[in-house]
């Protein structure tokens, strides 16, 4: 335990800037391949989930139950007045979630706390399974949480670093990508029990320009995640 505490505690070495951008293109095929990201969007569905059951755990409705669906849906139920800023703020969070997760991870790895990181990302995963009410949503928390722990665990520095540096280019550029299938599925007459379209119902404010919020959000994210890795200023010559 004091090995693992020193680990948490610790600041990594900087990875080079080939692992920094070679994570970031593996996370870009991950998303990119059709058929690995029919299976990989399962992680930005548990963001996303996860996104909103921490806002209404935060504006004070009773959190009833997350489920996962092996179509990389899901739905996160919570009891409260159904109308009002609290739910607004439930609704809002879905989408931009995965994106500002993938942000903070940013902002901690920056720092040097890859190992950290991990950990944490743990620690929420475990509080997230206490809320999956079926059995598919129960096999995605975990294996997902299997794969974290046993890097975490087992891997080397180098080996955690580049696996903590992965999923956070994986969450920024997963982020967009989810907003735009939002915005296609409306297009094709579905989505209509969307956030956006929950969102319009609740404002007045049009789907649409609650899928325009989604996108921006996720590209700011994504625009401050790579100032933050370093690798601008890499290829710039700085410092």
């Amino acid at each position: 335990m004091n090995e693992v505490w020193d680990s948490l505690t610790s600041v990594q070495p900087e990875p080079s800037l080939r692992v920094v951008i070679g994570t970031g293109i593996a996370a870009l095929l991950l998303i990119a391949w059709r058929p690995v990201w029919r299976h990989t969007r399962q992680v930005v569905t548990i963001a996303h989930e996860g996104a909103h059951g921490l806002i209404a755990a935060l504006v004070g409705r009773k959190l009833a139950g997350i489920r996962l669906h092996s179509d990389t849906s899901g739905v996160t139920v919570s009891r409260g007045h159904p109308t009002g800023p609290g739910m607004i703020a439930v609704l809002l969070a879905g989408y931009p979630g995965p994106a500002l997760f993938g942000l903070a991870a940013a902002f901690v790895l920056s720092r040097g706390y890859a190992v950290a990181l991990l950990w944490g990302l743990l620690l929420a995963l475990v509080i997230l399974l206490l809320q999956i009410r079926n059995l598919y949503g129960l096999w995605s928390v975990l294996v997902f949480g299997g794969g974290v722990f046993a890097v975490s665990w087992w891997g080397s520095a180098a080996v955690q670093s580049a696996f903590a540096h992965l999923l956070t280019w994986f969450l920024l550029l997963a982020a967009p990508r989810a907003v735009l299938e939002l915005q296609h599925s409306r297009r094709g007459g579905g989505g209509r029990s969307s956030d956006a379209d929950q969102l319009r119902r609740l404002t007045g404010v049009p789907a649409l320009m609650w899928v325009g919020v989604f996108g921006l959000v996720t590209l700011g994210c994504l625009a401050v995640g790579v100032v933050w890795s370093g690798v601008p200023a890499d290829l710039g010559g700085g410092p």
